[in-house]
């Protein structure tokens, strides 16, 4: 991808060298952080000790602008005082918060945007600060400065290079090389998700996978293509890819560490092009369709993180890829496809198209590769953002200690899902006078039918399988916290939390 993205670029180091200080930025926190809880706006704030040692005279002056600027020490409060013909020239104080990961991200993404037009900024962390707050900081400024641009004119400004300096390096370099995979695979999922249609065809998304693995060689990667997916009975990612000049692909990415217990396939929906199909969505609606396949650019991000990282589990992530279009060729409804398993879906809808190329994924992955755990994430449905709004994506699963695991990994990566029914009574909807199921029956409880329909592909599985609607958190319409406007990568960091969790 040659479009213009920018990433700041971040350094751990023990001292300043001192032609590096014209912007010193020095955290600040409540006084009362200790008896838990954020501080309100009025409460008083305090200059966390740094770990290394100042210019002369830099920490008092700080310590005294805290009260004049009222300064309650929340995550993501900003000062900043000039000072002319000194070095540092400029002092930024930062609010840090409870001094937890998500206040430390969240004072992170606050500086990269304060600090947009600076090339260079060096932060002296407290003396006290924690791996995971060190971890939160570098997250949010490496995510928060995240830019995505095509004009050759207008290049929005991003925060060039960081310095963090800490006493002793070492203990909190494992912390940073992990935040820092986590963002770049982050980056990743982002400028897949971002890449206009034009150019993101399937055959174009397999080829970024294939290069973006080729510096892993560990990685095994497979992609199908239409003889070799028509061959072996991929009827959904076939019916849904038929309408499309540019035709489906089946991306299989394994990481398989010789030390791994565990083996988790990820499964991710990857329509590069949604039109709808035949059932033609509104141009609205149809406009932002390249976001489609954020749950393929997720797990294939996810997995490409876990093999960087040699996290010691078995990772093996499905990619159906496909462009819904409207042709002579493109399937209708109430045509009766065949999956991959035999199983057989009555298209009611073929704006409903996402669920039939899972269908194939997840029953290939019960019937060939037998995992342990399996897990799959979709921009499914619109119900999704009814039910939860747009920064939460909808859990199913039937299994409490897999949900509850999720939750927290989702939780403390800065994500945000939260964990809906699977009602046993709605299942009668999916019964079809002619074929096994109706893909998308008209009885509403959007997402959770649609989960409900993926789960009769699970087989033996059923019982340790999760499903993600993530298609409301996908996508940002401004920026927040550590998103920036567009595409978001969610999932990713979220995944790799949770697979690092894994024995």
């Amino acid at each position: 991808m040659s479009w213009k993205v920018r990433f700041c670029v971040l350094a751990i180091r023990p001292l300043a060298e001192p032609d590096r200080l014209d912007v010193l930025v020095l955290p600040v926190r409540p006084t009362d952080r200790a008896a838990g809880g954020e501080a309100g706006d009025d409460a008083p704030a305090e200059l966390a000790p740094a770990a290394v040692t100042l210019p002369d005279g830099t920490a008092e002056e700080a310590a005294a602008l805290v009260p004049v600027a009222r300064l309650s020490g929340r995550a993501g409060e900003i000062r900043t005082h000039l000072r002319p013909g000194r070095s540092p020239g400029r002092l930024v104080l930062l609010g840090v918060g409870d001094g937890g990961e998500s206040s430390w991200r969240a004072a992170g993404a606050a500086l990269a945007r304060s600090a947009a037009d600076e090339t260079h900024i060096t932060i002296a962390l407290p003396a006290d600060v924690t791996s995971d707050a060190v971890r939160g900081l570098t997250e949010g400024l490496l995510l928060a400065s995240y830019r995505f641009r095509m004009a050759e004119t207008d290049d929005p400004p991003a925060l060039g290079g960081v310095d963090l300096l800490l006493a002793e390096t070492e203990a909190y370099e494992s912390a940073v090389a992990t935040a820092r995979t986590t963002a770049a695979m982050t980056r990743l999922a982002r400028d897949l998700t971002n890449t206009p249609s034009s150019v993101k065809t399937p055959q174009w998304f397999a080829e970024q996978v294939a290069s973006a693995a080729v510096d892993l060689p560990d990685l095994r990667l497979t992609v199908r293509h239409p003889a070799e997916l028509t061959a072996e009975g991929f009827g959904g990612i076939l019916a849904v890819g038929g309408g499309s000049a540019s035709g489906p692909r089946l991306v299989e990415m394994d990481w398989h560490p010789a030390n791994a217990r565990t083996h988790v396939v990820l499964i991710g929906k990857g329509i590069t092009f949604d039109t709808g199909g035949l059932s033609i969505k509104p141009v609205p609606a149809m406009k932002l369709m390249r976001k489609d396949m954020a749950g393929a650019a997720a797990v294939v991000a996810a997995t490409l993180g876990a093999a960087a990282l040699r996290l010691p589990v078995r990772v093996t992530t499905l990619a159906p890829l496909a462009e819904n279009m409207v042709s002579g060729s493109a399937f209708r409804p109430g045509d009766v496809i065949r999956h991959y398993d035999g199983t057989t879906s009555e298209t009611t809808n073929s704006d409903a198209e996402g669920r039939l190329v899972l269908a194939d994924a997840l029953a290939y992955a019960v019937r060939q590769l037998k995992p342990d755990l399996l897990i799959d994430l979709a921009t499914l449905t619109g119900a999704n953002a009814v039910a939860l709004g747009k920064r939460t994506a909808a859990l199913y699963s039937e299994n409490d200690e897999l949900a509850a695991d999720l939750l927290a990994a989702i939780g403390a990566a800065g994500e945000a899902a939260w964990r809906m029914p699977l009602h046993t009574d709605y299942v009668e909807y999916l019964g079809s006078e002619i074929a096994d199921l109706y893909s998308a029956p008209a009885q509403g409880a959007g997402s959770v039918l649609a989960a409900l329909y993926l789960r009769e592909f699970t087989g033996e599985l059923r019982d340790r399988w999760l499903h993600l609607d993530m298609s409301a958190p996908s996508w940002a319409d401004g920026d927040q916290a550590e998103l920036t406007r567009g595409a978001t990568g969610w999932g990713v960091r979220s995944l790799l939390r949770w697979l690092a969790s894994l024995d």
